[in-house]
């Protein structure tokens, strides 16, 4: 595991240490190493979702009523 020297505001110092004070995390590396973790996580969700409205916006426009949206859509989901 690569090795790193950070330096941590005042506050967010103390936030990291309660965490690890509380059990919530052995150490400081872990409950960063999570953090960044989450981070990534949700990068990949919001490119997903950035994706998906790429590709609605570039599909065009509907005559269909909101009525007919809404029914195909439910059917989509429901398989």
């Amino acid at each position: 595991m690569a090795r790193q020297s950070i330096s941590f505001t005042e506050p967010n110092d103390e936030w990291l240490k309660e965490q690890v004070d509380n059990k919530e995390y052995a150490s400081k590396s872990e409950l960063v190493n999570d953090l960044i973790r989450q981070a990534r996580n949700q990068q990949i969700q919001v490119d997903w979702i950035r994706a998906k409205l790429e590709t609605a916006e570039n599909s065009g426009f509907t005559e269909e009523g909101k009525e007919q949206i809404l029914k195909l859509s439910k059917s989509k989901f429901n398989g």
